[in-house]
């Protein structure tokens, strides 16, 4: 069997790249930053140009933070625009490999497994790397890096930390060249998965380096960090023996569905209240939209910020595993009612359907009108099938329009950000 070989893709600046090309400008050249000025100069930039990023400026800062001596272009964000780009430069990597061969981790990354295709194409991985490169910024103008490596965990670092450095934006790594050239890289948190929590607890023990931990003790690696442990000591050795198809396969035991924001000023108690409605009624659509069932919902309500109160966090069982609006609303009203403070302004709310499990059958206890349920089913669906022909804010309820509501807003945006296009 062929040695692996794999390439890692990352979008340099991919947000900004696009806005970028949508102006006819070039994004290493260009200072530009996608934030959206109406929010506030405390807002985070969802990206920093190349050019912007050479003269300091970091990704995701606030705007109040870019030195005012600088002159950039403030590009409101367009989240549809984003997703459309990024499902062409799929459809570059489509012409290339097959679909099983591609794992795609962020909307700006992805991982393929090219072993089988080179001999195929009769190229290196370089060279099959730089040739997808050069297609993504001949037909979009966006500026792409790529890691190569004989695993998933090599592949990473050479993109995060080899590629940085090259002139091509292509890095190469095998476990030889690893320890050659990055085992004394600092700092630690450079790598993938080493937070800087980790980082702080290895340099307690004189671990500054990716050499300190391959030489060190396993034993009192499994000390200080339990499983975990295994993680570090392959990695730092340069190895990774979980495979691209071995992700493909994984099936989790348990599935959630959970929607969360973060409010744009303080709510008082009630008006938190109708937050907690709203988001719960849209989750009650998902769940029908996907043919789910929850048997329990858990509710996060963070206080204001300059509270420094711990949050609030409860969960609440369903007599029956559904998804009715008639059932989980005034479950999670009852819910808030009894774990949020009454007295203090909320900032932050997230609701989790938990176990989320396929719509087979309906199991009803007896002090429910199943008849009743069923008439709601096709009230919600009807509901469904009105906003998937003519836009999210086609159909609202009542507490939609209310001044505290958000619904209406968040259905224009994206991952809670503009969209760019109405609905």
């Amino acid at each position: 069997m062929p040695e692996k070989q794999y390439l890692c893709i990352d979008l340099k600046s991919f947000y900004a790249s696009v806005e970028c090309a949508a102006r006819g400008l070039d994004p290493m050249t260009t200072n530009l930053v996608v934030a959206d000025p109406e929010r506030s100069d405390k807002t985070i930039c969802l990206a920093v140009s190349p050019s912007l990023k050479a003269l300091g400026v970091k990704n995701r800062c606030r705007l109040f933070e870019i030195p005012k001596n600088l002159s950039y272009i403030v590009a409101p964000p367009r989240m549809q625009a984003y997703i459309d780009c990024a499902a062409k430069i799929y459809g570059i990597y489509l012409r290339y490999l097959s679909k099983e061969d591609i794992y795609v981790y962020s909307i700006d990354e992805a991982f393929m497994d090219v072993t089988h295709y080179l001999a195929l194409y009769r190229m290196s991985a370089r060279e099959l790397g730089q040739t997808i490169l050069a297609d993504i910024h001949r037909e979009l103008n966006i500026r792409a890096a790529c890691g190569i490596g004989t695993n998933l965990y090599l592949t990473k670092v050479a993109l995060d930390i080899s590629a940085k450095h090259s002139p091509d934006f292509i890095g190469e790594l095998t476990p030889e060249t690893f320890r050659q050239t990055l085992w004394r890289h600092k700092p630690l948190t450079d790598f993938w998965r080493i937070g800087r929590g980790t980082a702080a607890r290895l340099s307690r023990y004189g671990m500054e380096t990716m050499e300190d931990i391959a030489k060190a003790d396993e034993d009192f690696l499994y000390h200080l960090f339990g499983v975990d442990a295994e993680l570090l000591i392959d990695h730092a050795h340069g190895r990774e023996p979980v495979t691209l198809q071995d992700i493909k396969n994984y099936k989790p035991q348990t599935n959630s569905l959970c929607s969360g924001q973060v409010l744009m000023r303080d709510y008082a108690y009630e008006e938190g209240l109708l937050i907690v409605k709203e988001m719960t009624d849209l989750l009650c659509l998902d769940l029908v939209s996907r043919q789910l069932l929850t048997a329990s919902l858990t509710l996060h309500v963070g206080y204001a910020n300059h509270l420094r109160l711990p949050p609030a966090h409860g969960t609440a069982a369903l007599p029956f595993a559904s998804n009715a609006d008639r059932i989980l609303v005034p479950a999670v009203e009852k819910l808030y009612r009894r774990i949020v403070l009454p007295e203090y302004p909320i900032r932050r709310v997230s609701i989790t359907c938990n176990n989320v499990a396929a719509e087979e059958c309906y199991q009803y206890d007896f002090f429910v009108d199943p008849e009743g349920l069923a008439k709601n089913r096709k009230v919600q669906q009807a509901v469904l099938d009105i906003k998937q022909k003519y836009g999210k804010n086609a159909i609202l309820k009542g507490m939609d329009l209310e001044e505290s509501a958000t619904t209406r807003e968040r259905n224009t945006q994206i991952g809670g950000h503009k969209s760019g296009e109405t609905t």
